[in-house]
């Protein structure tokens, strides 16, 4: 999968919309960021699932899917290597993380300095 794979899949779940966090391409629902593509380096991604969703695609394909290290993946945050990717598991794990984010409340927009 390359990395224009994973921003068409993420940018096709309603409402998702893709923005710029920190420098690295972020994809947002509700005012919320479900994914990134590009961090920390151009061949990986980010899924944002619960520790249970995350332990269970990481044990479906451990070549791809894997903790983010500490405190983030330990609450969740999963690295996606896409070279390894399929395009099938990446769908699941951003509808998981869609999902998550869609059913909050919206966030509040920040305030502008």
């Amino acid at each position: 999968m390359t990395p224009a794979a994973f921003r068409k899949a993420a940018r096709s779940l309603p409402g998702a919309i893709e923005g710029s966090h920190m420098g690295t391409a972020d994809f947002r629902a509700n005012g919320r960021i479900f994914a990134t593509v590009g961090y920390p380096q151009a061949q990986y991604a980010m899924v944002k699932l619960s520790p249970d969703e995350q332990a269970i695609v990481v044990a479906g394909a451990p070549d791809t899917f894997t903790p983010v290290p500490g405190g983030w993946g330990k609450r969740g945050a999963t690295r996606v290597l896409l070279k390894t990717a399929d395009l099938a598991a990446v769908k699941s794990a951003l509808n998981l993380a869609h999902g998550a984010v869609v059913a909050k409340k919206p966030s509040r927009p920040r305030k502008k300095a």
